[in-house]
């Protein structure tokens, strides 16, 4: 699917654990809408995880969301801001991204 982080990598820093726009650190989300992220990996509909946090990199507007699939390895999503890659996601990462209820 995609790499793990380093070990503990948003877990040690809370104070990096932010909201990012309607996601919340330490809540369930699912994947409502497939997508591909940057690296090209797919993230199909029903794919679920916590969110733990999110990081934003002026080079090269990069995007990434850092999740826990199973609630122990952390893993980075990243995406690219860029309407010729994931800019639409994340212009509507709502309907991409949903709570899981």
């Amino acid at each position: 699917m995609y790499g793990p982080c380093p070990k503990g990598h948003w877990s040690a820093n809370a104070g990096l654990r932010l909201p990012h726009r309607h996601l919340t650190p330490g809540r369930r989300y699912r994947v409502a809408r497939a997508f591909t992220d940057y690296d090209g990996h797919r993230h199909e509909a029903g794919e679920t995880w916590t969110f733990l946090g999110a990081s934003f990199s002026p080079h090269e507007d990069g995007q990434s969301l850092f999740v826990s699939l199973d609630g122990s390895q952390e893993w980075d999503i990243r995406l690219q801001w860029r309407p010729e890659t994931q800019g639409a996601v994340l212009d509507a990462l709502g309907d991409f991204i949903q709570p899981v209820e």
